[in-house]
């Protein structure tokens, strides 16, 4: 993004921190805040608003999905690349159903990083090679639905201002622009959107664009 992106970094390593915030900032961003402690990363957050944070799995109070959580309720429409030095499966999925939008290991190349930082601040998924698989994997899984003759309907049933606004979504703007686009509230679109997620049972806004794309609702 030419105009650089307003990050947060989050790691309970000193150095590792320094650097990353360093790197960032001779990248063109904006290092809004640092934290090395996860609830205080999201009381932080809070009050500098950061566009992307770039968040350690691995924290000495809280698990980073925690803090993922707490994020995406102080503030819906950040978005969360996780930097860690785990690439389990589990921990990826974890972190991506608590919200994340992107997930690297820490032993990405600075200039696979920037780039993830790039392409995340602008709402795409990013993943490190080889996670991307697994992941796309499990929402497939989701987006199919309850097997056939477990009692649900395979495909829920959503209304017409509901599918409008998935469109929306899967598209990639913001829920400021979808509201504008409708003109209705942000509060109306978030509504909306979480209406849809229990629908569906999904959990976050990354899943849901997810199921839209599987579907073509993003053409």
């Amino acid at each position: 993004m030419s105009a650089g992106v307003r990050v947060m970094v989050v790691d309970d390593h000193p150095m590792w921190r320094e650097g990353v915030a360093r790197d960032l900032t001779e990248a063109g961003h904006l290092v809004v805040a640092t934290s090395g402690e996860g609830r205080q990363a999201v009381r932080v957050a809070a009050a500098a608003r950061p566009d992307l944070v770039v968040l350690d799995l691995q924290l000495p109070d809280v698990s980073g999905v925690e803090v993922i959580r707490g994020l995406r309720a102080a503030l819906p429409e950040v978005r969360v690349l996780m930097l860690s030095a785990s690439g389990e499966p589990q921990s990826v999925l974890d972190a991506v159903k608590a919200g994340a939008t992107g997930y690297l290991v820490k032993s990405a190349a600075p200039a696979e990083f920037l780039d993830a930082v790039r392409r995340t601040a602008a709402g795409e998924p990013v993943f490190t090679p080889g996670l991307a698989g697994l992941v796309l994997g499990e929402y497939r899984r989701l987006a199919a639905g309850p097997p056939a003759g477990s009692g649900y309907d395979e495909a829920p049933r959503l209304t017409e201002r509901e599918t409008e606004v998935l469109r929306l979504v899967a598209k990639g703007l913001s829920y400021k622009q979808i509201a504008e686009r409708l003109g209705v509230s942000h509060r109306t679109v978030q509504n909306h959107v979480q209406n849809t997620l229990g629908k569906l049972q999904l959990h976050n806004r990354v899943e849901l664009t997810r199921y839209a794309i599987e579907r073509g609702l993003d053409d």
